[in-house]
């Protein structure tokens, strides 16, 4: 979907998907500041953090799953005319399992646009995609820009994303009187948030694909808030590519952060991935090792021209403010040697 420029009326009443967890909840708070927006709705099926919930103002919280059929009546009922579907999500299937995180993520986004579709009140619908459209592969390109083809992949999050994507340029087909905008988000950090990448580096002991080593760009949860509220109240409609500046290598987070690398043989990542999801540590899934292996870098140019906004944290800085307020710090290089070889030795006795 590429980007184009129409005139859509303020919004009036927002509907925020997603409203019980990090970017959702921060997002609904922000845009019921705006004196100019009359109504904000929260849904979801969880509630915020309790000390989010003392912040929530005058946000309509609802807790509902995206598919109920109700869904259609609430947002036909308040007159919604800008929704936020920030919803998509790509948390471990430890939580709830994979098929049912493809069942919220796909399913509950078709529901949605189905709700929008017959809603004549919608004007704006904003989506939160993913760079995992991309995939991760050795022929990667250096930077991957808007206009390139999303990679085939077999399964997981990313095939997800693709598919949710799909839906989204049918919705914008049979309804061009609405403004849609795909927010392509690199991997998302900070203080508060919770994905792979942070269950990943709170281990002590990082498992890490031997002779491979990623290049990581990030987004801070700061300036995924910020674009997803432009993009409720902006003209501009089509994919845009959302990463803070620059990248960052894996075996750089890791030193940073003080955590030992365990590199791992290509024949033994299978056994290690399935030891690390029984231990319910982390998704060591396929998908993620492929990331792990080649990283992900993306262009996000047409978003500074286009969408008018410059992401604030860079990658670097985005990693150091979540090892900082996690109380991550580099080791002693004499203690991260000795540290290395104890924790090779006993990973590599756990696995045989």
């Amino acid at each position: 979907m590429t980007a184009n420029v129409r005139k859509v009326p303020a919004p009036a009443v927002v509907l925020v998907t997603g409203g019980g967890g990090v970017l959702g909840t921060e997002l609904a708070i922000r845009l019921a500041q705006d004196p100019a927006i009359e109504r904000v709705l929260a849904v979801d099926t969880t509630v915020p953090d309790r000390d989010r919930v003392r912040g929530l103002g005058r946000v309509e919280f609802v807790r509902a799953d995206l598919r109920d059929p109700a869904l259609v009546k609430l947002i036909a009922a308040a007159g919604v005319d800008t929704v936020v579907h920030a919803a998509v999500s790509q948390d471990s299937p430890r939580s709830e399992g994979a098929s049912s995180m493809k069942e919220r993520n796909v399913i509950g986004t078709m529901r949605l646009l189905a709700a929008c579709q017959r809603t004549a009140s919608i004007r704006r619908v904003v989506v939160k995609s993913s760079s995992a459209v991309y995939g991760s592969s050795a022929r990667d390109p250096a930077l991957f820009t808007e206009q390139m083809e999303a990679r085939s992949v077999r399964s997981g999050y990313a095939k997800d994303s693709i598919e949710i994507e799909g839906y989204v340029r049918g919705f914008a087909r049979r309804r061009p009187d609405v403004a849609v905008t795909t927010l392509r988000f690199a991997n998302v950090m900070g203080p508060r948030a919770r994905t792979f990448l942070t269950d990943y580096f709170a281990m002590p002991f990082v498992p890490t694909v031997l002779g491979y080593d990623a290049r990581i760009q990030l987004l801070h949860t700061d300036d995924a808030v910020a674009v997803l509220e432009l993009a409720a109240n902006a003209d501009a409609s089509g994919s845009f590519n959302v990463g803070g500046d620059g990248v960052i290598m894996l075996s750089q987070a890791l030193r940073r952060a003080g955590r030992v690398p365990v590199p791992v043989p290509a024949p033994w990542v299978g056994p290690a991935g399935r030891f690390f999801r029984g231990a319910r540590l982390v998704d060591f899934s396929p998908e993620q090792v492929s990331f792990l292996n080649f990283g992900r870098a993306i262009d996000c140019t047409r978003l500074i021209e286009e969408l008018g906004y410059r992401p604030r944290w860079t990658t670097m800085a985005t990693f150091d403010d979540y090892a900082h307020a996690h109380g991550l710090r580099p080791l002693p290089d004499r203690k991260w040697a000795r540290v290395v070889q104890s924790g090779a030795v006993a990973l590599a006795g756990r696995l045989r």
